[in-house]
């Protein structure tokens, strides 16, 4: 598979999308992976670490910033990276793509020049979020789409567990983010997203509050990507809160570091289990070709991750897939 990443997108392009790009082709010799960005720097920042043939560079001049209007950049800036990585993907010269830069530009790119699977009606961006029982749990939405309709929180259900199969072998279970677990909770939109959910041909199991986001009984949680966007940040802030607290408390006396020696092997496969770092980025879902956006904060591990992810999304042919069962449903 060839993965076209936006070299230059993210808080720390080009140095971690270039370790993460490192980190990936070691990872899978089934991989390649085609830089868009600044060819001098990107080649240069590749030879550092990389002696191989699996990382080309495809030269461009422009970047794209999180301050530009997203659909204005994505239209006048034809030489950015982001763009040149859409069109690498659309011409058929990658397989899937990756970006850690703007999330309105990444979307409208989706959009507009890769295209909206036909009968989808919004695309959703679909992290994984690590759960206390193993696996994770697909947030289906995290932030695409502020204002929704019933219908399209439904359709976010659906593809969340379209992609949980394709990718995991997952026959999903299906929630809806709600403030309460009744039938009966929850604002117009919600209410009526429940009955259509009940009625999508997917294993909908009932509301989900956010308490229970994380506790393995859920393997898609389905919400307009307001709502989705704020549990995805409170459940990362509170896992941050977590371990600085517990931190505090390991250096807080000589008893407590002993203590924490001992535990070092538990504690350590804790933070691993719950390091959303570990699964990559938020499957843009809905679009013609593999796409993930990556935090723009992330550094290599979950670059590389990111990368991982969206050659699972092509290998598994989840695109394909989606487009096979909403035309069913026409």
């Amino acid at each position: 598979m060839r993965i076209a990443v936006d070299g230059f997108g993210g808080d720390n392009a080009p140095q971690e999308i270039v370790k993460g790009c490192i980190m990936a082709v070691k990872e899978r010799k089934d991989l390649s992976i085609i830089l868009t960005g600044k060819k001098d720097l990107l080649e240069q920042l590749v030879k550092q670490e990389y002696y191989g043939d699996r990382i080309t560079v495809y030269d461009c001049a422009d970047v794209i910033t999180c301050e530009e209007e997203p659909v204005l950049a994505i239209r006048k800036k034809k030489d950015s990276s982001l763009v040149k990585t859409f069109e690498l993907l659309k011409n058929g010269e990658a397989d899937g793509a990756v970006s850690a830069g703007s999330s309105g530009a990444v979307l409208a790119g989706g959009v507009f020049i890769l295209g909206r699977i036909d009968g989808v009606l919004r695309p959703a961006l679909i992290p994984e979020l690590p759960t206390v029982k193993g696996g994770t749990v697909a947030l289906s939405d995290c932030g695409a789409n502020v204002d929704c309709k019933p219908e399209y929180v439904c359709q976010f259900g659906v593809m969340g567990a379209l992609y949980q199969k394709a990718i995991h072998n997952v026959d999903a279970r299906v929630g809806l983010l709600n403030n309460g677990a009744e039938a009966t909770k929850g604002n117009e939109t919600v209410k009526q997203a429940y009955y259509l959910l009940k009625n999508a041909g997917v294993n909908f199991v009932g509301n989900c509050e956010a308490r229970d986001l994380l506790s393995g009984d859920f393997d898609v949680v389905a919400c307009d990507g307001f709502d989705g966007n704020i549990a995805l940040k409170s459940a990362e802030g509170t896992a941050n809160a977590v371990f600085t607290l517990m931190k505090e408390s390991i250096n807080s006396s000589f008893r407590a570091k002993l203590g924490a020696l001992l535990m070092k092997p538990a504690l350590k496969g804790l933070k691993k289990k719950l390091d959303y770092s570990e699964h990559g980025g938020a499957a843009v879902v809905g679009v013609k070709y593999p796409l993930v956006k990556c935090h723009g904060s992330s550094k290599a591990k979950s670059i590389a991750a990111g990368i991982l992810q969206c050659d699972d999304m092509a290998k598994n042919g989840l695109v394909d897939k989606i487009a096979e069962a909403f035309k069913a449903n026409e």
